[in-house]
């Protein structure tokens, strides 16, 4: 079967030669190309001051879901002094995160999951992660998936794009050709490519505060506060959901 981990590859390239370039692709033929793969490795002085106010939360056992090269696991392990386990579907990725230190590493699909219960009492979803839900009916069976394996005062530490704030006319047409379709506004399709690689096409889910809240609701979490940038500087927002009692 033909390697499909690109952007595997693109962190592997990154770790040994300090190169590589991330292009994304949503099956309109829209294509991203982003600054490269340097923020999977940036240093804590470099994040965001939102990413920082945010992890202040994390506590004791963290499940970091879609780890990449080991960014915020390797920090809450090493600075934190957490018991931190990383999963991601990649097997580059995982590579690369062992490697830079991280030691509890797993290949494993956030679709999958199937730990005991009350293995965590932290679940990290950064890097617009809570995108890996990739629809509200998949993210609610989800979310009740991971109150199960959460503690009793656990919180999920995630972020999101609102995928309402543009001018873009690409965005906002694939954003009613979605609609026309009875699809959620907010999903994308999307696929990695790097050099000769190319990945799977997957679901991806972009939501605004409202739309976190309904979709949170009745799965056993509630939304305790939003982390938000500066107006007009970024409409990436980190929320803090905690286990209801």
């Amino acid at each position: 079967m033909k390697d499909r981990d690109a952007y595997g590859h693109e962190l592997w390239d990154y770790y040994k030669k300090k190169s590589g370039y991330e292009i994304i692709e949503r099956d309109d033929g829209y294509i991203h190309t982003s600054s490269g793969p340097t923020v999977y490795f940036a240093p804590y002085k470099e994040w965001h001051r939102i990413e920082k106010q945010s992890l202040e939360f994390a506590k004791g056992r963290v499940l970091d879901v879609g780890c990449g090269a080991g960014r915020v696991a390797i920090y809450l392990q090493n600075e934190k002094k957490l018991d931190v386990l990383g999963i991601d579907n990649s097997p580059l990725a995982i590579k690369v995160s062992k490697l830079r230190g991280l030691k509890k590493a797993r290949v494993l699909d956030f679709h999958k999951i199937d730990f005991t219960p009350a293995s965590f009492d932290t679940i990290i979803m950064f890097g617009n992660n809570f995108g890996l839900f990739a629809s509200p009916s998949i993210a609610k069976r989800l979310l009740k998936k991971l109150f199960t394996i959460a503690s009793e005062d656990a919180v999920i530490i995630c972020n999101s794009v609102d995928p309402y704030k543009t001018d873009d006319p690409d965005h906002l047409s694939y954003q009613r050709r979605n609609k026309e379709r009875n699809k959620p506004k907010g999903q994308i399709r999307i696929r990695a490519r790097y050099r000769t690689f190319i990945g799977k096409w997957f679901y991806y889910l972009l939501v605004s505060k409202d739309e976190m809240h309904k979709i949170v609701q009745g799965t056993g979490w509630k939304i305790e506060r939003f982390f938000d940038a500066p107006p007009g500087e970024r409409v990436v927002y980190i929320a803090l959901i905690r286990k209801e009692r």
